[in-house]
């Protein structure tokens, strides 16, 4: 088995990068992720709805410029409090 701590993960940036964001259904998730990227380019998709429908979740696809890019976008995401989970 690979331990995925010990290698560092290699791109060639500038990247598209896709993040996969969870949000309970009643969330404007519009709105929440111009909160966060601003006017960057992107491109937001439902992805899947949980069985009793409380949460939804959408793949959120834009390019990153570098490492540091990548990184802060994910702990944006994450640390909003309309986001439930970020991937």
């Amino acid at each position: 088995m690979i331990d995925l701590n010990k290698h560092k993960l290699e791109l060639d940036y500038p990247c598209n990068w896709v993040y996969k964001v969870v949000v309970v259904e009643t969330v404007n998730i519009k709105k929440v992720v111009k909160e966060v990227i601003v006017e960057r380019e992107h491109k937001l998709t439902e992805s899947k709805v949980s069985s009793k429908g409380k949460f939804k979740s959408y793949t959120l696809d834009l390019l990153v410029h570098n490492e540091d890019d990548r990184k802060m976008i994910y702990e944006l995401l994450g640390n909003h409090s309309d986001i439930k989970m970020v991937l």
